[in-house]
């Protein structure tokens, strides 16, 4: 079994994801349901050949050093896929979730217009917060499409894995990804500063450096878009405060 068989399969039956685990059939995600494919269950060893198939050098040292690795992997003409590697019971799993080659704007996704007047701010912090699969990802990348296509501007994306890829229009965009281009957000982040950015996308805030360096930059004349998973405009007030000693958690 071939994963770009499967990850087409998945595709033309409109699921959101794929699930490969060993002693079961692989799973697909149908409108919010589980739903296991009329197929003998995956051996080990198919795992294994599937997905070490896809891993560059330093994924797999990554999978190897950490038990687990995210990517994005690309299947031409039809889209991109976010992946996650990683062992349970000492043998490979995979998810895959499938992001679209196209952006679709704000107003094909019915989101408020009045989000698009964020995107004409010349500086602040802007967060997209919600649970898993609530259109994080895909909200950010409406809005950096707006910008971009609209503001001449430099966009620099970081992110863990790529999702959405980007053209050049009015504005200039470089997406870098962790593990790829660099090496954590928390670094990206401090060498986007020289790199003359006026609007920064962070996939996610994920430990006090990032979060640190993101208000940062928010405070030091940049636009700046992130997601946290957090389900209130409150919640996620105090999710970034906890992030942070007490003592520090006044100033911040």
């Amino acid at each position: 079994m071939e994963l770009d068989k499967l990850l087409r399969l998945m595709t033309d039956r409109k699921a959101s994801d794929l699930h490969l685990k060993p002693t079961r059939p692989p799973l697909l995600r149908v409108a919010g349901r589980l739903m296991p494919l009329e197929m003998p269950p995956l051996r080990p060893d198919e795992i294994n050949e599937m997905i070490y198939r896809i891993l560059t050098p330093q994924q797999k040292a990554r999978l190897e050093e950490r038990m687990s690795v995210d990517l994005g992997y690309g299947v031409h003409g039809l889209a991109r896929f976010r992946g996650n590697i990683y062992f349970q019971r000492g043998t490979l799993a995979a998810s895959f979730r499938r992001v679209p080659f196209e952006i679709r704007s704000v107003g094909d996704l019915e989101l408020p217009q009045v989000l698009l007047d964020f995107c004409d701010q010349p500086m602040g912090l802007l967060l997209v917060t919600g649970p898993t699969g609530s259109g994080k990802s895909t909200t950010l990348a409406a809005l950096i499409r707006h910008i971009t296509a609209r503001r001449p501007v430099h966009v620099i994306t970081i992110e863990d894995p790529m999702e959405f890829l980007f053209t050049d229009d009015v504005a200039s965009i470089s997406q870098r990804e962790v593990g790829t281009d660099t090496i954590s957000f928390s670094e990206a982040l401090r060498n986007a500063m020289r790199q003359d950015p006026d609007v920064i996308m962070v996939g996610e805030m994920r430990d006090s450096e990032t979060v640190s360096t993101v208000i940062t930059a928010a405070e030091t004349g940049h636009l700046v878009f992130s997601t946290l998973h957090t389900n209130s405009a409150t919640q996620t007030v105090d999710r970034i405060l906890d992030t942070f000693p007490s003592d520090q958690q006044g100033q911040v």
